[in-house]
């Protein structure tokens, strides 16, 4: 079947010289005029407002309770675990980073995440009973439990700087 030379199979875009019949028009640019209140004053706009920061400002920190995070007991434990050395590091367990978490909640219930430095460490057996008995004697728990674990492997890193002074590795 012949087509006619001017009869095309495709479509083809238009050439930048020719001009598009159906463009549509551009929208409006915005306008600062188009947004701004002519009621208020620049220097209006630019002083802080405080008044949505009156009572942020005026609202004191709650106090927490004697159990949770950063409670009155959570901070006794950690107290009390710090007074613990290791026997062959002069630095307590606490800064040498072998305590992984002391969560205590509002009943006295207190349970210490802990690590030993290698799971062959001599006090591999005591050091776990030790440190129960230590958060378990601090007034207010009722009961402590430890739970010792392997992972996150301790490492020098997890050391305070503390510690690191008193080892001399600063």
């Amino acid at each position: 079947m012949n087509k006619p030379s001017d009869e095309k199979d495709f479509i083809a875009a238009p050439a930048p010289n020719e001009a598009v019949v159906d463009t549509p028009p551009k929208p409006p640019r915005a306008r600062v005029e188009d947004v701004a209140d002519p009621d208020e004053a620049p220097k209006d706009k630019l002083e802080r407002k405080r008044d949505y920061l009156e009572g942020f400002l005026q609202k004191q920190p709650e106090e927490p309770g004697a159990g949770g995070s950063g409670g009155a007991l959570q901070r006794a434990v950690v107290d009390a675990l710090k007074e613990i050395y290791d026997p062959e590091i002069p630095v307590n367990i606490y800064d040498l980073g072998l305590i992984y978490g002391v969560e205590a909640t509002e009943d006295g219930d207190v349970v210490v995440t802990m690590t030993l430095t290698t799971p062959h460490c001599p006090v591999a057996e005591s050091m776990p009973g030790e440190v129960e008995l230590r958060a378990a004697s601090v007034p207010g728990v009722r009961d402590a439990e430890v739970n010792l674990v392997w992972d996150p492997p301790w490492s020098p890193d997890k050391m305070t700087d503390e510690a690191r002074l008193e080892l001399g590795m600063l």
